[in-house]
């Protein structure tokens, strides 16, 4: 059976290192979201691209 010293940690963090260890995870998660948008970008640009040209018909002028 695991004793309760395996999950928690006994010695306190001091804030500074509280406040890296969110900083760097928040740094993580912020450019792991910023990786996964560029790929979507690039994956949907290229399928803009591969589409065949339709062109628009003009808009009617009124008189």
């Amino acid at each position: 059976m695991a004793s309760k010293d395996e999950f928690f940690n006994p010695a306190k963090l001091s804030p500074r290192d509280k406040a890296a260890t969110t900083d760097t995870t928040a740094r993580a998660i912020v450019s792991a979201e910023a990786a996964a948008r560029e790929k979507k970008t690039e994956k949907l640009r290229a399928l803009r691209l591969a589409q065949p040209a339709v062109e628009q018909p003009a808009p009617k002028r009124r008189k």
